[in-house]
């Protein structure tokens, strides 16, 4: 199969009324200035990954740190995105909603930023590579120390959820991963869809045995379509995470209605 297969149904999906760069930026931009929230660009060896969080926030142990989906890696079913900047900012959404506690968003490599590093593999075929994690896990480093922080919860939406599991595994001050809509295991998901395998993509089901002792909580859309239940669930079959720790929401899809009824959903995790 070629390899743009792999991200044929996020595509079909988002590809419609396209918005620019500049309108998808100003759309994350304004959400945040709404809550107060400020942008920060963290810069790594090779990529600059870009956070928002709130203009003033007190130190205190507890951290949440929420990881952006895949965003939009693909314009049409053979033409590559030159800028994967999501259409619509789901992990932003959940972060503002967040009802108590420190909270910050960070976007995945190549969003929101013109860096001279990015790579077209860096939001396609190679998302999850072990150089993206190591970026983020450096991002995650300077938000813990911005806040003062001892102890994260890490969540990740869609393809978030990879990146956020791949974190945990790295770290001793994760005390709870959750995911949305989460693609925890990407091998099922290409298998299931019949799309080709993510080459240089690490696997968060490879990392089962670190993973295994932090406390999890996945929740999955009854009617999504996309990444379907049965992805969460060969990620607890790897002993990454108990069977307990899968929640199904019936009447939610992949984008309908997390950040709408995340105030509740949050306290559940």
């Amino acid at each position: 199969m070629k390899p743009w297969l792999a991200l044929l149904p996020l595509c079909l999906a988002a590809c419609s009324s396209l918005p620019t760069p500049a309108e998808r930026r100003q759309l994350a931009e304004t959400l945040a200035a709404q809550h107060a929230w400020q942008a920060l660009d963290i810069a790594g060896e090779r990529l600059t990954l870009r956070a928002w969080l709130p203009a003033k926030a007190a130190a205190a142990d507890e951290l949440t740190i929420y990881i952006e989906g895949d965003g939009l890696a693909w314009l049409s079913s053979s033409q590559p995105s030159a800028d994967p900047t999501p259409r619509e900012p789901l992990a932003l959404r959940l972060a503002l909603a967040q009802p108590a506690g420190n909270a910050a968003y960070l976007a995945r490599p190549c969003q929101y930023v013109s860096s001279p590093g990015c790579r077209q593999a860096d939001w396609t075929e190679g998302r999850f590579a072990a150089d993206l994690v190591a970026a983020t896990n450096l991002a995650v480093d300077r938000l813990k120390q911005r806040f003062s922080a001892r102890r994260l919860t890490l969540v990740g939406y869609s393809g978030g959820a990879a990146i956020a599991a791949l974190v945990a595994a790295r770290r001793d001050d994760v005390g709870r991963l959750v995911s949305v809509a989460g693609n925890l295991d990407h091998r099922a998901w290409t298998t299931l869809q019949r799309i080709s395998p993510l080459a240089g993509s690490l696997n968060p089901v490879d990392a089962a045995g670190r993973l295994a002792a932090i406390p999890q909580r996945h929740f999955v859309g009854g009617k999504d379509r996309i990444v379907p239940a049965a992805v969460a669930e060969s990620y607890v079959r790897s002993g990454a995470a108990k069977p307990a720790s899968i929640t199904v929401i019936e009447d939610f899809d992949h984008h309908c209605c997390w950040a709408a009824r995340w105030p509740e959903l949050w306290r559940m995790r």
